[in-house]
């Protein structure tokens, strides 16, 4: 066979290793940092989230931290609980939830 013909599959395979260098989880958990949660516990709330919700969900998720005038740090929790139902998805909600409180009371 000619190399013409493996392109695409190698192709394809260095395109998909150059997205592994950084994974949906650390991407998540560097982005719950930058919004003031301590290390310990937005790395237990990535790793929960990242097994629950699908790609577009955390991209969707991810659309809070960008929101103009916000610090998501100083909200209070009903803000930003408002803001999450505002997402108008029931599954990011109750697994944000879920995992923001598992995790802060797990310590």
């Amino acid at each position: 066979m000619a190399m013409k013909t493996y392109f695409p599959v190698i192709a394809g395979a260095l395109a998909l290793a150059g997205c592994a260098s950084t994974s949906p989880e650390a991407r998540v958990r560097a982005s719950l940092i930058d919004a003031g949660i301590a290390p310990p516990i937005a790395g237990c709330m990535a790793e929960r989230m990242v097994d629950r919700l699908s790609i577009t969900q955390l991209k969707r998720l991810q659309s809070l931290a960008k929101m103009p005038d916000r610090d998501i740090g100083s909200m209070t929790i009903d803000q930003f609980l408002h803001h999450l139902r505002a997402l108008k998805d029931p599954e990011i909600f109750a697994v944000v939830s879920r995992a923001g409180i598992g995790c802060a009371i797990a310590g």
